[in-house]
């Protein structure tokens, strides 16, 4: 599962307290899995037709901090319109 990837992938540790966000290939979906002292946590969203701004610091690691407000925005949705292949754009 996601506490796994966390441990092994990211060598992080899922109960840290820290919030751990993970985005679908296709970018519609998000997952953000966390650890409570109680059990562990996860939200889930999907857009149906947009997909998510994953905010970047321009390398090619697997993973980035994030501050609180970046991940408000990043869960409320702030994101791209989907661009489907081969649609062409219609000026006014």
């Amino acid at each position: 599962g996601l506490a796994l990837a966390v441990r092994e992938r990211l060598e992080l540790d899922p109960e840290s307290g820290a919030l751990f966000v993970f985005a679908s290939k296709r970018g519609n979906r998000l997952k953000v899995l966390w650890f409570d002292h109680n059990g562990y946590c996860l939200l889930y969203k999907r857009l149906h037709r947009a997909i998510f701004e994953l905010p970047s610091d321009g390398s090619s690691a697997p993973r980035i901090k994030i501050d609180g407000q970046q991940l408000a925005k990043l869960v409320a949705g702030v994101a791209h319109p989907r661009h489907r292949t081969g649609e062409t754009s219609k000026k006014a």
